[in-house]
């Protein structure tokens, strides 16, 4: 695995070990979708939620999926899980305050999209449109 950064002049002789920079730390955990959609569903609940009550919440992720993204939170800091001792366990899911912090920039997130996405569709209508009349590129 790559450890350093590049920087973006071609000629530059320096490069930044990937783990002194805390903006892609950050960014390599709320770059996955699921991340966003667990921090926003929780956030939205605003109380704990059980694994099968998020998994209802989130059409189309996998139970390895939401495993792993809720172990990735919990590591992270920004998801506390509760274990209850019944029978069989109950395990609840909750923001701590870091996750309700993140959980903010995943609501100004969607509300950029909500605001932005027919500019975005009609965009991308507008660039495929370009390429049909764009003489194919010879190989």
């Amino acid at each position: 695995m790559d450890t350093t950064l590049a920087s973006s002049d071609a000629g530059s002789p320096w490069t930044v070990p990937a783990v002194e920079c805390p903006s892609r730390t950050v960014v390599e955990v709320l770059a996955n979708k699921w991340v966003l959609y667990v921090l926003g569903t929780l956030r939205q609940e605003a109380a704990p939620m059980r694994f099968n009550q998020l998994r209802r919440a989130l059409p189309g992720i996998t139970q390895k999926m939401l495993t792993q993204t809720l172990r990735t939170l919990e590591r992270d800091g920004l998801v506390a899980r509760k274990v209850y001792p019944t029978v069989p366990p109950r395990v609840e899911y909750a923001l701590t305050p870091l996750g309700h912090e993140a959980g903010q920039l995943t609501m100004l997130i969607g509300d950029w999209a909500l605001s932005h996405v027919n500019q975005i569709l009609t965009s991308r209508e507008a660039f495929d449109e370009s390429l049909k009349s764009e003489p194919a590129a010879l190989n």
